[in-house]
């Protein structure tokens, strides 16, 4: 099991407005290679529940992720997990995981960016570009030299997110990013297919 160098559109299903198994569906079939669950702050047997409703649907190229739980992301069979800098150590993850899951961290700085990469996880976060409301307590936004700053560190692939939508996507492209994450403009669409269809011709034009 690898990550992709180039997946283009990393998906984050959080409290999609159509539901979790229609935008995991919508997303397999518009060809996304990596798909994460993030649910904060709900009970980890909510969380198996629709992890386990999730994995079936997510199936041949695509990837199926878990964010910040190991042992849920190992209990449902998933392809790996996402971990944060306040989650449990990467050593930790991936003893629960297995050597063949896929292991993420997030960074949020330069240093964080060297000290990820250290370990040789499959890829780093980097962000958030903007400033994000879909965590309670958002670390500060990065901007685009910040980027820029990080992704130049980074020797494993990176995902670029923090409030990246149809209007900031080009500007995160341009500056050097290959593989990025939209979160509250695709699940918080009415016409969420409308949205993923309009990110991925815009990655398609760097």
């Amino acid at each position: 099991m690898k990550f992709p160098k180039r997946c283009g559109f990393y998906g984050i299903l959080t409290n999609p407005a159509v539901g979790y198994e229609p935008l995991a569906a919508l997303m397999v079939a518009h060809g996304v290679r990596v798909i994460q669950l993030r649910m904060k702050e709900v009970p980890r047997q909510e969380i198996i529940a629709v992890a386990k409703a999730l994995r079936p649907i997510i199936t041949g190229d695509a990837l199926f992720i878990v964010n910040d739980d190991p042992e849920t992301a190992a209990a449902v069979g998933a392809d790996g997990v996402h971990i944060g800098q306040d989650d449990m150590p990467y050593e930790d993850a991936r003893a629960i995981v297995g050597p063949d899951a896929i292991v993420g961290i997030s960074t949020h700085t330069p240093a964080q960016t060297t000290a990820a990469c250290a370990l040789n996880p499959d890829y780093i976060g980097i962000g958030p570009v903007y400033a994000t409301p879909t965590k309670k307590n958002p670390d500060p936004p990065i901007g685009i030299d910040g980027m820029q700053a990080m992704l130049s560190l980074a020797t494993v692939p990176s995902v670029v997110l923090g409030s990246i939508d149809d209007k900031t996507a080009p500007e995160v492209l341009k500056a050097g990013a290959e593989n990025i994450c939209c979160v509250r403009y695709i699940n918080q669409s009415p016409h969420p297919e409308n949205a993923l269809l309009n990110i991925i011709d815009t990655i398609k034009k760097f």
